[in-house]
This record gives structure tokens, sequence and C-alpha cells, in this order.
């Protein structure tokens, strides 16, 4: 189920299917076009004009908040949490993701995550987000990308709370060993979980 999802360190994710999705491209290594670009919202380690830039090709399309469209060129489609957008086949939701106990992503700013379906799966890129009563109403999840390193985000614990309100067939972790946030909070989430929900730590593609 995850083969086709490819972890490009912190939040970034490259996932082939219909289409070739990138998520967050942060210190993309390698060029490459993507079709459809998510990005969640618009920090430096998420909003990088110039990594989105080695992903773009002619037809590629950026979806993203108002504030990082401001940055970018070419073909951009804004959302705001609760929008729906169907690009070329694929259908995407953009959904909340914010903090609950510190002021880095507040509900204001109105940043999202992003439920989409490829390959017939629905997978939820959570975004910087802490756990929120949001997640309780997000249905049908076969893979949950989830922030794990705590500090900006959500913990480990936390985030296997949110874990187990969506209740994914499977939940992999992210936000980890880039800047804040080590393996072993990865290691922690999945053992934590083991028995409930199968998680899958993937290597960081180099």
């Amino acid at each position: 189920m995850v083969q086709n999802i490819h972890w490009l360190g912190h939040d970034t994710f490259k996932i082939i299917g219909e289409k070739i999705i990138y998520t967050d491209p942060y210190k993309i290594k390698k060029k490459d076009v993507a079709d459809i670009i998510l990005v969640t919202h618009d920090h430096f380690d998420h909003c990088v004009p110039e990594d989105i830039q080695k992903l773009q090709g002619e037809k590629t399309v950026i979806v993203t908040t108002a504030d990082c469209a401001k940055k970018l060129s070419g073909n951009v489609v804004i959302v705001k949490p609760g929008d729906k957008v169907n690009i070329e086949g694929i259908e995407i939701e953009a959904v909340p993701a914010y903090n609950t106990n510190k002021q880095f992503h507040t509900k204001e700013m109105g940043w999202v995550g992003y439920i989409f379906k490829i390959n017939k799966q629905r997978i939820y890129l959570a975004g910087d987000t802490d756990y929120i009563p949001e997640m309780k109403t997000f249905k049908d999840i076969d893979i949950a990308l989830l922030p794990v390193s705590g500090t900006y985000v959500m913990t480990a614990d936390e985030a296997v709370q949110a874990a187990l309100d969506i209740n994914p067939k499977i939940a992999i972790p992210m936000h980890y060993d880039a800047i804040v946030g080590t393996k072993k909070d990865a290691e922690k989430f999945a053992e934590a979980l083991k028995g409930k929900i199968e998680v899958v730590i993937l290597e960081e593609e180099k």
C-alpha cells in the first residue's frame, strides 16, 4: 500500500499514481516534474519557491494557501480549510491544520492539511498541526501522514491520539530528522500503536 510513497525528508513526499504528487517540497536534490504540488502553509520549510521550481513543468498545478501563493508563479490554485478541488481527476480537500497549545500555526492563519485520493487510496497529509478535534471527522483514510516531532507540531504521544481518532489503515510519521525531532519520535509513535494501527516508518530517500 505504501510502495508508491517516497519520503524525501521532513514533510516532503513523492507519491506516484495516476499523477505524480509532491508535498511541501523542501531541500529537493533532484529535478523532477510534478503533476500536482501540495503546499500546506507559508513557513520557510514548507513553502520554498526554489524547491518548488525544481519540480515545476508547464502543466504542474500548485495547490496552496493565499499567503504562500504570493511567493509562487505558474498555475496556482488557492485553497482554505473546507475547500474541495478536482485537479486533473484527483480529488483534493483542504482541511484545518493549526496549533492548540502554541502559537506557531494559529487557527486564524487558515493553513491546511490535505485529504486526496490517488491509487484508489485516501491519503491524509496533516501539515503542521497539533491533535485537533476536526480529526475525528476525517473518514475512510487509508494512509495518514502525521507529524511526530513536537515543538512546532504535535508530539509522538499526541500523534498517537490523532491516529486513533482518524483510524487509518496505515500511519506514516513525518516532521522529524530535519529541523526538530529524531527517528526516536517516529519509533515511539510506532511502538504506542502496535496492535492497533499499522505504522510504517519510511527510510528517507537521498
